[in-house]
């Protein structure tokens, strides 16, 4: 086509086949509105649909030679998708074998026309820029300051305590940390984007920059928003001026004026993990959004991720130590066979600090699991007790009698160990609410506050208190906890996961740090290296000894990984194609997985990445595409399914 406006539009669908774009004819009508970033309907050839897509690009001429549809309509009033966000989803889509309309989905809230309308009628205010802030605390004199100024990709241990802000609230120290960098970089005149596990962490994060900023300065844009709230603050941050976006972890793709800065608190935490396809770590998106912004990135944490090691050790990140190491005082104490009566399995070193701490102030009980009695176990062998009906769990119900399942409720009140033939049943570990139960009939003065994941509590105040928390869900407490007590450390590293310890330590130190300087925190059931790495607070060098031995292992994140899942004969056919994409790719299985389909492993360096996205992503375009025709008197045939999952978090 020759002459006149063409647009290049990205198709929103599922198929592989369809990521790419595609030339439409811009109408007169549309010759107004159409512009790059803003959503459109187009047709497609195939069953004359009508699809909705994202309008990239306008070209003057087009490659393809014959006539070219047109659009059909222009849907949203103001481009949405900036240009470094679509560079970013393409890239990200490109490494993970996936579509870049799915992270665009991730990416861009659903529209919503009255928001939109008036963010068009409104006059922009954004309030005024900050001056330059005092030092960022913690760190040698100007070092860190100069790392954002520069563009550095650095890795920090943040501060292990709580710190009271000039409005009287108490944050964690890392979210003050962040806050002044935050305003350092904003006083610039440049964006800061700042991506936290949940809500929790942006409640003390936003309480931490309203203590420097002004507020009209900061974004949220999380999932607890209305939608009309959250596209709101996403049209605030397609501005011109430079603002701090806060939130989880779609917060890595929100479009900043002039970004300067990345920052990642605690990047380990399971919450980070991106449940929708193709599964890009915010991690990952961030490191391929400061390659192509040149601004700073900061991974902030009381542990260090072993991926983050890893990035360390080759270079890539550099690492920022703290000035005077601040480490809360950590005691290991072997788990007591015979606890003290009513203290619901403490040893008794840890008992007699809890009864004196709990006269100062509020004590944190951590455990593993919500509820009353989770999990039983065969008293003999240990073998977790299963319902002979269903294979469900079995619990003991909250108001006590028989154990039952928790998938069918049959009762088991004459179970018997399918492996030693035992009879007898324990609790492996004690819930939340019987752990609270408990603490409340041995402190029977003392106020007992539970927080787990469906009662939150986000803050507790400076009075006495048994505050019982699972692990994620520990409030923070005014002036921190005068004690902390980490129970059922032995169960939770019962977990059947590669980063079960690395879990185990995150959660563990998260919790420590929200105890008061110098207050006792108890590890209780734990030894050896783990307990070692806490008490002595050097998860860095803990992180380190594991990459080693999962690089010994090829496991990630010393090489990459991708599961492949499909019908047996597909799977053989991915595998070739990996196989044949570079050197050193080898796979493990495949193994049966549901409905009839396998799974295997395929293990590659990470100079070999892009080949082998693309191997896989031809398959999963070969298999997408294939045509089966019908049968007569024979019922259709499913289609075929290629699942590809680049760094898969599921991999054992």
């Amino acid at each position: 086509m020759a002459g006149g406006s063409v647009a290049r539009v990205l198709v929103d669908s599922p198929l592989p086949q369809l990521d790419q774009l595609f030339d439409y004819a811009v109408p007169e009508r549309f010759r107004e509105a159409a512009r790059a970033g803003v959503r459109v309907r187009v047709p497609l050839r195939s069953g004359g649909r009508i699809a909705n897509g994202w309008l990239v690009e306008l070209v003057g001429t087009s490659e393809y030679e014959g006539r070219l549809s047109e659009l059909e309509d222009v849907v949203s009033e103001v481009p949405l998708l900036m240009p470094e966000v679509w560079a970013l989803a393409r890239a990200a889509a490109d490494r993970a074998a996936g579509n870049a309309g799915d992270i665009l989905r991730v990416a861009i809230p659903s529209r919503y026309v009255r928001a939109e309308r008036a963010w068009r009628a409104a006059e922009p205010d954004a309030g005024e820029l900050p001056g330059r802030a005092a030092p960022i605390p913690g760190y040698e004199s100007g070092r860190f300051e100069a790392g954002i100024d520069a563009g550095e990709r650095m890795s920090l241990a943040a501060d292990p305590r709580p710190v009271r802000l000039g409005s009287g609230e108490w944050v964690g120290a890392w979210a003050a940390t962040l806050a002044a960098a935050a305003a350092h970089t904003l006083a610039a005149d440049r964006s800061s984007l700042i991506i936290v596990p949940d809500y929790r962490d942006q409640e003390q994060l936003q309480a931490a920059l309203a203590d420097l900023l002004d507020p009209r300065r900061v974004l949220r844009t999380d999932a607890r928003q209305t939608g009309g709230e959250r596209f709101r603050a996403f049209l605030d941050a397609t501005g011109s001026d430079a603002r701090v976006i806060i939130g989880n972890r779609s917060t890595v793709y929100a479009p900043a004026a002039r970004l300067g800065l990345i920052a990642m608190w605690d990047d380990g935490d399971g919450l980070q993990n991106e449940q929708l396809a193709p599964g890009v770590h915010p991690r990952d998106a961030a490191l391929i959004r400061q390659e192509q912004s040149g601004a700073a990135l900061v991974f902030l944490g009381h542990t260090r991720s072993v991926e983050v090691e890893r990035l360390v050790e080759i270079g890539w990140v550099h690492d920022v130590p703290a000035v005077k190491q601040v480490k809360p005082r950590v005691i290991p104490t072997e788990h007591q066979a015979a606890p003290e009566p009513g203290s619901a399995r403490i040893p008794s070193s840890a008992w007699r600090a809890a009864q004196q701490a709990i006269r100062e102030g509020p004590v944190l009980v951590q455990v593993a699991r919500p509820g009353h009695a989770p999990l039983l176990t065969c008293d003999r062998c240990r073998e977790p007790a299963r319902c002979a009906a269903c294979g469900g769990a079995l619990v003991v119900p909250r108001s006590g009698g028989d154990p039952r399942c928790v998938l069918c409720g049959a009762s088991a009140s004459t179970w018997t160990c399918p492996v030693c033939e035992g009879t007898k049943l324990r609790a492996a570990t004690v819930g939340a609410s019987r752990t609270a139960e408990e603490l409340g009939r041995a402190f029977p003065t003392a106020r007992v506050i539970l927080s787990d994941g469906e009662r939150p509590v986000l803050r507790v105040g400076g009075e006495p208190a048994l505050v019982v928390a699972t692990r994620g869900a520990e409030p923070i407490a005014d002036g921190g906890y005068r004690a902390v007590l980490l129970l059922d450390g032995e169960r939770m590293l019962l977990r059947e996961s590669l980063r079960v310890a690395e879990d185990c330590l995150r959660w563990w130190s998260n919790a420590a740090a929200l105890a008061s300087p110098g207050s006792p925190v108890y590890l209780v059931g734990v030894a050896g290296a783990l307990a070692n790495a806490l008490t002595s607070w050097r998860q860095a060098e803990w992180a380190s000894g594991e990459l080693a031995s999962r690089r010994a292992l090829r496991f990630p994140p010393a090489v990459r990984v991708a599961s492949v899942t499909a019908a047996p004969a597909l799977v053989a056919r991915a595998l070739t194609a990996a196989q044949a994409a570079a050197d050193g790719v080898d796979a493990l299985g495949p193994v049966p997985a549901d409905e009839g389909l396998e799974r295997a492993i395929v293990r590659f360096d990470y100079s070999a990445g892009a080949a082998v996205a693309r191997a896989l992503r031809a398959e999963m375009i070969t298999v997408s595409t294939e045509r089966r025709r019908p049968v007569t008197g024979r019922p259709p045939k499913r289609p075929s399914v290629l699942r590809v999952r680049f760094d898969d978090p599921d991999v054992p």
